[in-house]
């Protein structure tokens, strides 16, 4: 290609090529540059040596955490809480999406739709803060008024047989409306001949969700959930250490309040790279897996 052609062709993508600047800077700097910090895993790292001076002790940090006494605790409580996410949580978006398609009141629709991702912008210290004001088991609303009529308190903060329950229905409050924005856009992308294709064949409207609606989510799902698996040792650090107290430990610590706990407030960082590398590790293999799984069977896949 002439050198003039490469020219033009660069100044009319400018605009474009201004657009992704921000974004790809911000990629570089605070995702791909930072990538440099795991040779900390392997260093007995101090700040003030620096990544040059400090000591290598190979997989010392990863011996340690393999051998820690409370490894397969943590590791058992943050896949049960990614499996909840993953089959209980992830779903609720698209059932909402799907429900939301059906409704034919547009006012209602958009009201109900506005409702649901409202949440999403609460911190969840605001969040957890409600939980505790609602269901304190002292001074809680909840409970006050259940005492007042008579009823037991539910020890629903206290008791570690509550807390994945809990913790799953606040995602599903909290981020629910928001995530099922992207199957919303998904679903407004059908072909409307479709549809009507659907109600000339005598389809009932559940049947047309099935057939019409379902699948033409079916892309969408699956890189999500390929993404999801990604995530598999994320449990959502804040809501966690928010909801955890000294009498569900035995449920809700996990590999990110383990680090927080043992590793930062302690200044052992190599340590705490160890432990993010062998969670990102997992992760890489679980979207691999996926990705050549949905490949396998025809799908698109994330690449």
């Amino acid at each position: 290609m002439p050198t003039s052609d490469i020219r033009g062709r660069l100044r009319r993508g400018l605009p474009l090529y201004a657009l992704i600047l921000p974004g790809a800077l911000f990629f570089l700097l605070f995702r791909y540059l930072p990538m440099g910090g795991i040779l900390i895993a392997f260093q007995d790292f101090e700040p003030f040596d620096g990544f040059m001076n400090s000591s290598w002790v190979g997989f010392d940090h990863f011996v340690r955490l393999f051998g820690d006494a409370d490894f397969w605790m943590l590791f058992r409580n943050t896949l049960v809480l990614s499996a909840l996410n993953l089959f209980i949580f992830f779903p609720a978006p698209i059932i909402l999406a799907l429900l939301l398609n059906e409704a034919r009141i547009r006012m209602f629709r958009r009201a109900v739709q506005t409702i649901t991702y409202m949440p999403h912008f609460l911190s969840w210290v605001v969040v957890v803060g409600i939980s505790v004001l609602l269901f304190s088991t002292q001074e809680g609303a909840i409970n006050q008024l259940l005492a007042s009529n008579g009823w037991g308190r539910i020890e629903l903060l206290t008791d570690s047989s509550y807390f994945r329950p809990l913790y799953v229905l606040m995602n599903i409050w909290k981020e629910s409306g928001w995530s099922a924005i992207i199957f919303l856009a998904a679903l407004a992308s059908i072909d409307p001949t479709l549809y009507e294709a659907a109600v000339m064949d005598g389809a009932s409207r559940w049947k047309t969700m099935l057939h019409v609606s379902l699948p033409a989510l079916r892309n969408v799902i699956i890189i999500l959930f390929i993404l999801r698996l990604g995530q598999t040792m994320e449990t959502g650090f804040e809501q966690v250490l928010l909801m955890q107290n000294s009498l569900n430990l035995d449920v809700s610590d996990v590999f990110d309040t383990y680090v927080y706990r043992n590793g930062v407030l302690t200044g052992e960082y190599s340590y705490t790279t160890a432990v993010g590398l062998f969670k990102s590790v997992i992760g890489l293999v679980l979207i691999v897996a996926a990705n050549g799984w949905a490949k396998r069977k025809g799908e698109e896949g994330v690449y």
